[in-house]
This record gives C-alpha cells, sequence and structure tokens, in this order.
C-alpha cells in the first residue's frame, strides 16, 4: 500500500479518580486521515479541515509524533499527512491525542507494522507533549488499544488493557468553549492531603477490580474524584447541575473529561445513557451556551482503517 485512510477516535482521560493514568475510547466522534507514501524524504502536513492548526511539520501534533517515528526508521522516502478533523481542539476529548496517534498509526501500517502498540505510543507521547506541554498516554492508550487502557509508566512505556462491560455507554456532552489543557494543569495543587491521596487509590483500585468483574454497583461507587475535580469543575460553567442532573437520570457517574470542558457520564445501558443525555442537555439548554452532545458505546477496537 502506497496510501491510507484511517478513524482515530475521541477519548475520555482521566475517568474521575484515574488522573492521567486511566482512558477509555469512543465510538462516535473522530478524526479522518489520510496517510500516503512520497518520493521526497521528510514528513509533510499537507491538508487540514475542519480547524485552523499549523501546517509546519516541527508545531503540529500529528507531525511531531510522525517525526519521532520517523527518525527511528531508515527509509528512501517520505509521508504526507491529510487532517479532516472533527475532534474540536480543547474539547477535552482527546483532539490532539487522536492527531498524534492518527499519524503514527498510517504510517505504521504502510511500513509492514515493524512497531507494536506500546511502541507506537511512545512515539505519540512526543506529539501529544506539543499540546498539554507535558508528556502523558492517558488518551493516546486508548485511542490505540481500544477500550480503557491504564498507562503503568511513561519511562519506558506500559499500557495495561483493562477489560470494559458490554453493557457500558458514555454520554458526553461538550460545551462550546475552549479550556487549553496546559491551563487546567495551572490550577491544579501541587501537594495534597494524605486522606484525600488514599481515597483516591482505594477508587482507582476499586475502579479496575469493577471493570474486571463487571460490577456495576462497585463501579458507581468508584466514579470519584476527590484531587482534581474540586478545582478543574470551577472552570466549566454549570458542572454542578451537569453533574446533579447525571446522577438523578441513572448514571453510575459523571466526571470531567479530560482537562475539560467536556463532561462524561457513564452509564448501564443504552436507554439509561440515552436519559442522561435528554436530562443534561435541559441544563445546557438554559444556559445560553451553545453545546454538543452524544451517546457512545465504549470503543474496544481504538484507530482503525477505513
Amino acid at each position: 500500500m502506497n496510501e491510507i485512510k484511517i478513524f482515530s477516535p475521541a477519548t475520555v482521560a482521566n475517568v474521575s479518580c484515574g488522573f492521567d493514568v486511566l482512558g477509555f475510547c469512543l465510538d462516535s466522534v473522530g478524526d479522518d486521515m489520510v496517510i500516503r507514501k512520497t518520493d521526497k524524504k521528510g514528513i509533510f502536513i499537507t491538508k487540514i479541515e475542519g480547524f485552523d492548526l499549523p501546517f509546519e511539520t516541527e508545531l503540529n501534533v500529528a507531525g511531531v509524533s510522525a517525526l519521532a517515528m520517523y527518525n527511528a526508521i531508515d527509509v528512501d522516502f517520505g509521508f504526507e499527512i491529510e487532517i479532516y478533523k472533527n475532534i474540536k481542539p480543547g474539547s477535552g476529548i482527546g483532539s490532539s491525542a487522536a492527531s498524534a496517534v492518527g499519524s503514527v498509526f498510517g504510517m505504521n501500517e504502510l511500513l509492514g507494522r515493524p512497531f507494536n502498540k506500546t511502541q507506537l505510543t511512545a512515539f505519540a507521547i512526543k506529539g501529544e507533549a506539543i499540546a498539554s506541554k507535558c508528556e502523558h498516554a492517558d488518551n493516546l492508550a486508548p485511542a490505540l488499544f481500544g477500550g480503557f487502557t491504564l498507562v503503568k509508566s511513561i519511562n519506558p512505556v506500559q499500557i495495561l488493557e483493562i477489560p470494559s462491560p458490554t453493557d457500558l455507554y458514555a454520554t458526553i456532552i461538550h460545551p462550546q468553549i475552549e479550556i487549553k489543557t496546559s491551563e487546567s494543569r495551572a490550577v491544579l495543587p501541587k501537594e495534597v492531603a494524605l486522606a484525600d491521596a488514599i481515597t483516591q487509590w482505594s477508587n482507582v483500585g476499586s475502579l479496575i477490580h469493577a471493570l474486571h468483574t463487571n460490577d456495576y454497583n462497585l463501579l458507581k461507587d468508584s466514579l470519584h474524584d476527590v484531587i482534581v475535580e474540586p478545582h478543574r469543575s470551577k472552570l466549566i460553567p454549570h458542572y454542578d447541575d451537569v453533574k446533579k442532573a447525571s446522577l438523578k437520570a441513572g448514571s453510575l457517574g459523571c466526571g470531567i473529561s479530560g482537562s475539560g470542558p467536556s463532561i462524561f457520564s457513564l452509564s448501564q445501558g443504552l436507554e439509561v445513557a440515552n436519559k442522561v443525555k435528554e436530562a443534561i442537555k435541559l441544563v445546557y439548554a438554559e444556559t445560553g451556551i451553545a453545546f454538543d452532545i452524544h451517546v457512545s458505546k465504549i470503543n474496544t477496537e481504538g484507530v482503525k482503517i477505513v
């Protein structure tokens, strides 16, 4: 193959208690990308549609991750990248991660898959760092591996694939405001109380066990963030109202997707997920703030060829 078209999905990171380590993959929204071989050596961004992003390879998330991979191979040709951006930058559902993952996945396919998913994550981290000003993989990993993932380490990269219950659905509301990852990190405390830390890692451990055992009640008891959410929620208009409406409608839990402003809810079954959608839609319909909202099954495949 000399050209490939791929779908690189949106993701939810942190998942309440799992700051910088937990994430899951969505199937109803994502970017389309075309990667092709070119006779000229190097990495070239040739087309961008959807949002205003830099064409300069060294300034583009997809370009930087592609360069990291390109520098690890020895070939006498280059790659062109077309980006059809459907995930709004700054939306909190892994826009930059989708770009970073898409370029390295597509190149890897055209090269005959010399790298595994863990190695691709390591390349993609370099691109993600351009957007968030630090290296983290909680959006990258689920986009590459699919389903739920836990980032055990980024140096070296170690990703754990976590099973997800078959009847688990996510409802995502995206208020049309922008919160940059770098800005949302700036509001976080440098130190946390020991009691809060104990509560947080108890919730993380319980959440992982709940996913492994299909225990929806335990999952509901675990989706609580006592460290990050109290600070970041202040940046999201009407966050508390959305969370209250989500839980009242029957969701298992509600939290900030990534760095925000998107808010996710997890529900058992499509019927409940749609009830949650209607409930939180009513909250934002009265705010005057434009928003998108959708329901998604957990995407267990991740980035794929289309």
